[in-house]
């Protein structure tokens, strides 16, 4: 039995070690049997009659085994199959999926669409709305089923949030297809990785990067304030808003002959991007002791099982900013002890409290002390040489940064901060200098001080007042009342006054008891 739940969504250096995981390849439907000679029509049992509920009821059809793979009626979806073995959806380009929806194709990595452990995403064209959608068809395995509901319940919740759609990918519609929950999605663009793939892997520039950086630290943000974890950013989960790009002369390359026009690079004409794949997301209350994130992307205490919260979220962008630099994975590895090896190597030791508190699958990693028990004998020279020839965070930056490295390596050091607490979080990346070139503001996290305790405000206010003076933006400025107050509100008073710099004001950041 088929039945379809309808919710309507309102439209709002060349390393031969793998750099990823493995991809999964497209998974073409099985070929058609030969047509038999034409038998008797035979009417398929109860169980495997068509049904849709919420788009209408189709009646029940009678096939002949040479309708099988013929086609479908005009309206209709098409005869009940199996699925594969893996419990994927069998489908043919052109079939229907519901009366509602067309299938035009199976879509390529780099999307919504990008199959994998969960499904596939099909581009499908809606009959209804005369628009094209991607449509991700869910595994019909139990344990995939209930990870999609939980994916729509997230949908849902940012949908409702996220009122101008800017954020997260947005969800049309979902049901429930011969035993498939299908979530239809508005249709992006390529992936970022997938750009970056398709681009040879040439880094992106600084300024779309400060874009990118801008906009997901925006998302995340959103997400951590309705007390929502991603827990899987990487560049496969950030898609670009449309797939149209322009070709730029790629200064790097120029020597190089012209037969396969590798002087060219693309870049995407739009730098808007959304977050895509909520199936691991998960709320701040519920239990943060397994392992989560794509391993190029996985926090420290991740690894060493201490636990993980909101954090994690911002190790992952600091992971992700540095390969839109570069073009490769900052951490390309698939064993732990390298991984954090490989973190060494960049940021340098772990610290000994950390070590101290890890779990006891972890303490394998450590010898004596916090040391950590890399290489051991088991080590090869493969693994070896992938550690070793990894440079400083600072050195790497600059490398591939022209301007705006000084900044950039900053910002990269406080999302890349090994203890969970001491991480930048979102809101405080986002006021960082990386993001306010030759602007005023680039000044204010600098001068008003990095301690968020009250002992520290009268510091901040002596900042300030140096700050007001630096700029010339008034010449009296009268900071009045309680010492306990927070350095945020005096970032913000601070920012705020900055349009007011040509005037002559005097000013109160607190009224006075």
């Amino acid at each position: 039995m088929e039945t379809q739940r309808i919710m309507e969504i309102p439209h709002r250096s060349i390393d031969k070690r793998p750099r990823k995981r493995p991809r999964l390849t497209w998974d073409m439907p099985p070929p058609p049997p030969p047509i038999p000679p034409p038998l008797p029509c035979k009417v398929l049992p109860a169980s495997n009659r068509s049904q849709e509920v919420g788009n209408g009821i189709v009646p029940n059809h009678v096939y002949s085994s040479s309708m099988f793979y013929r086609g479908t009626s005009r309206n209709g979806s098409p005869p009940w199959r199996p699925d594969d073995k893996d419990g994927h959806y069998v489908f043919a380009v052109g079939e229907n999926l519901t009366p509602r929806y067309r299938i035009l194709g199976k879509m390529g990595e780099g999307s919504i669409q990008d199959s994998g452990t969960f499904g596939q995403v099909l581009e499908c064209l809606d009959n209804e709305k005369k628009e094209v959608v991607a449509i991700k068809i869910v595994r019909s395995l139990i344990k995939y089923r209930e990870a999609a509901m939980t994916e729509i319940d997230v949908l849902m919740r940012l949908a409702k949030h996220d009122v101008s759609g800017s954020r997260c990918v947005q969800i049309r519609n979902w049901f429930d297809y011969r035993n498939h929950i299908c979530i239809v999605f508005e249709k992006l663009g390529p992936s970022l990785y997938d750009f970056l793939r398709k681009n040879s892997y040439r880094s992106f520039p600084i300024d779309l990067v400060r874009e990118f950086a801008r906009q997901l630290l925006e998302s995340v943000a959103f997400m951590h304030d309705l007390c929502l974890i991603h827990t899987d950013l990487k560049p496969e989960n950030i898609l670009l808003v449309s797939s149209e790009f322009i070709k730029v002369p790629d200064y790097k390359f120029l020597s190089r002959t012209t037969k396969d026009g590798s002087y060219f690079k693309n870049l995407p004409k739009t730098s808007s991007i959304k977050l895509i794949d909520f199936g691991s997301t998960t709320f701040e209350h519920q239990d943060h002791s397994y392992v989560v994130s794509t391993r190029h992307y996985r926090a420290p205490e991740v690894i060493l099982g201490l636990g993980w919260n909101y954090p994690c979220d911002l190790w992952s962008v600091g992971c992700i900013l540095v390969e839109l630099c570069t073009g490769e994975a900052l951490f390309q590895t698939h064993e732990n002890l390298e991984h954090l090896a490989m973190m060494e190597r960049v940021l340098g030791p772990l610290p000994p409290q950390m070590v101290v508190r890890a779990d006891r699958r972890a303490e394998k990693y450590f010898r004596r002390g916090a040391r950590l028990g890399w290489p051991d004998s088991s080590t090869s020279r493969e693994s070896m040489r992938a550690v070793w020839k990894l440079p400083r965070l600072p050195n790497l930056i600059m490398q591939h940064v022209d301007h705006s490295a000084g900044d950039l390596i900053d910002l990269l050091q406080g999302l890349l901060r090994y203890e969970p607490v001491e991480r930048l979080r979102a809101r405080e990346a986002l006021r960082h200098p990386f993001f306010l070139p030759g602007d005023p503001k680039r000044y204010v996290t600098k001068w008003c001080g990095e301690e968020n305790t009250a002992e520290n405000v009268g510091q901040i206010k002596e900042n300030a007042i140096k700050l007001m003076k630096k700029l010339k933006s008034i010449k009296t400025t009268k900071l009045i009342g309680d010492p306990r107050t927070h350095k945020k509100e005096t970032i913000n008073f601070v920012v705020a006054l900055l349009p007011l710099y040509n005037n002559d004001h005097c000013l109160k950041m607190w009224p006075a008891t």
